[in-house]
């Protein structure tokens, strides 16, 4: 059973739940800075359990819609259902029951919520599919990863306002950005196998270039987050060292040498997002 759990794990890459969940959180607390209310830690379990299945959906469907092009990749041919240790059948059962119970808890938050959820849904499940006709797929997955503060927020208030929207383009653009720096490893691939990405399109250098353009933009966003709210220095913290993990990525990965991708992609903004988190939650609590 515990190999079970340990290979659907896998499969979804669950640690790389660290990139979306902080965000959410910050939606969630962002709610309560906007409108003084008590927190509600029924509605903080059910966003969580909402970015759980979600991504659970989203990425098992990723999986088996590219199990074709994942075992010929010699970096990936040894992911789950490649090597059969999750069949498709069983694959495509899991992405059912947990777009379903997506659904379903999102009921028992708010009817906006609920109304938006399959829209949510197919928004990070068609990202699956775009690198077989654009390169802006990055961009998609994205959007898909964006959803997590506005989502949160809208789970508490129902309702739409810009701060919010501010850090889900900040997401947006982040996310986007570090995976321009993720495909670089798939650069030769995707041109082989006709499949769209940035890298494959113009290249490493120009590649870099447009991934930096785009940490520039999240940059731009985190100073007028801080600027357009009261958030005392705890906040600016957090953001200075979320821009210099940014930063830093770029140090790590050069056209010359992309030994270091990992590292940049998974421990770097990893660790951007926990400390940004943590510094905008302690902002909030204590402005």
């Amino acid at each position: 059973m515990l190999i079970k759990v340990k290979n659907y794990l896998s499969l979804v890459k669950f640690s790389h739940t660290i990139f979306a969940m902080p965000f959410a959180i910050i939606g969630y607390f962002l709610a309560y800075y906007k409108l003084p209310l008590n927190p509600d830690l029924s509605i903080f379990l059910k966003v969580i359990l909402c970015m759980v299945f979600s991504r659970n959906a989203a990425m098992s469907f990723n999986r088996l819609v590219d199990k074709h092009f994942d075992k010929l990749n010699p970096r990936t041919k040894e992911r789950e259902i490649p090597k059969g240790i999750i069949t498709e059948k069983s694959a495509l059962i899991f992405i059912i029951l947990n777009s379903i119970l997506f659904i379903a808890t999102t009921y028992f938050i708010n009817n906006l919520v609920f109304y938006l959820s399959p829209i949510a849904l197919f928004v990070v499940l068609f990202y699956s599919y775009t690198k077989r006709f654009t390169m802006l797929s990055h961009l998609v997955l994205g959007l898909g990863l964006s959803l997590a503060p506005i989502g949160a927020y809208l789970s508490v208030t129902a309702k739409f306002e810009l701060l919010p929207l501010l850090y889900s383009f900040l997401v947006l653009f982040w996310v986007a950005g570090f995976d321009i720096i993720y495909a670089l490893q798939d650069e030769d691939f995707d041109k082989k196998h006709k499949l769209h990405s940035i890298p494959a399109a113009v290249g490493r250098k120009w590649s870099l270039f447009i991934s930096f353009f785009l940490h520039f933009i999240s940059g731009i966003l985190v100073i007028a987050i801080g600027l357009l709210t009261a958030f005392n220095y705890w906040y600016w913290v957090g953001a200075s060292l979320f821009i210099g993990l940014m930063l830093y990525q770029h140090h790590l990965v050069k056209p010359t040498d992309i030994s270091k991708v990992n590292m940049a992609f998974a421990t770097t903004n990893g660790l951007a997002s926990i400390v940004f988190a943590t510094f905008n939650i302690i902002s909030i609590l204590t402005v």
